[in-house]
């Protein structure tokens, strides 16, 4: 089994590289594009700029401020347990999944407390950093930039189907970032190949 320092490090490479990587594209596209503009890399891939005020996909669930501060609250907890597993120097794999679901809850954090007041918006312009006339909004009401949009499939449903016949169908309709992914790969390795070790976890 590998040390906890190894463990450690690793964990922190995978925080650092995503976060990275995160804020990086977001910041290209906020700077590089306006808002609900594309680029599309293929007929089932494109980079749609879009905002997200609320929770990830684009849901609105909480107030502003308060979902801000559930972010934060969140991912203190995250971190905490993440440290936790280290020092108990469990599997290097699950220590992985939290640090996958912590450094997108960091990711999407950062755009909601700094984003609105580093940045101008983007309606119709290309945002400018650290504006002279400040930015959109003020501290924990910044929006998410999202941008991965995957229509894997576009077509319209037959004229016989209820309520929507001849309406357009799109699969996948969400668009997201990054740091979504990151939730959702972590989430989502956790339950397939971790749900024993989680219950026990929180079980304890």
């Amino acid at each position: 089994m590998q040390s906890r320092h190894k463990k450690a490090w690793g964990a922190a490479a995978i925080v650092a590289l995503l976060l990275i990587l995160d804020q990086a594209l977001k910041i290209w596209v906020k700077t590089h594009m306006q808002l609900h503009e594309s680029i599309h890399i293929s007929s089932w891939f494109q980079i749609y700029f879009t905002e997200n005020p609320g929770m990830a996909f684009g849901m609105e669930l909480l107030d502003k401020r308060l979902l801000s501060v559930f972010r934060i609250v969140a991912v203190i907890a995250i971190g905490y347990y993440t440290v936790r597993l280290i020092r108990r120097n469990v599997a290097f794999g699950y220590i992985a999944c939290f640090s996958l679901i912590f450094v997108g809850a960091i990711g999407n954090i950062i755009d909601c407390v700094f984003y609105g007041v580093v940045f101008d918006h983007s309606h119709g312009q290309l945002a400018s950093f650290l504006p002279e006339g400040g930015g959109y909004a003020p501290y924990l009401y910044g929006k998410v930039v999202d941008m991965l949009y995957f229509p894997l499939i576009q077509t319209h449903y037959p004229d016989w189907f209820p309520l929507f016949g001849g309406e357009e169908f799109i699969f996948f309709r969400p668009i997201f970032n990054l740091a979504d992914s990151s939730i959702c790969v972590g989430a989502a390795i956790l339950l397939l190949f971790y749900r024993r070790q989680l219950s026990a976890s929180f079980a304890k």
